[in-house]
């Protein structure tokens, strides 16, 4: 069977054309996001502000629990976000 995420050949970030990926509308940059098609997103939502961010203040990059542990951008949105508490 062949991988879930697909991922930059250099790094482990997620592909946004990747089947779980895609399948929650993951984008890099969330001002990208078509809100007519994701209706929960709005303006500030983000990967940084998400608790399923696994990353710190100032990383540009981190894991996600929902993309399998792949890297996702802290500028990036998907319809899993999940305020930080």
């Amino acid at each position: 069977m062949g991988t879930i995420l697909k991922a930059n050949a250099q790094t482990n970030h997620v592909d946004e054309n990747a089947p779980a990926a895609t399948a929650l509308g993951y984008k890099h940059d969330a001002s990208k996001v078509d809100s007519k098609k994701y209706p929960a997103y709005a303006a500030g939502k983000n990967c940084a502000n998400c608790m399923l961010f696994q990353g710190k203040t100032g990383d540009a990059w981190a894991n996600c629990a929902a993309l399998g542990g792949k890297q996702v951008n802290t500028k990036g949105w998907c319809m899993a976000w999940a305020k930080k508490a």
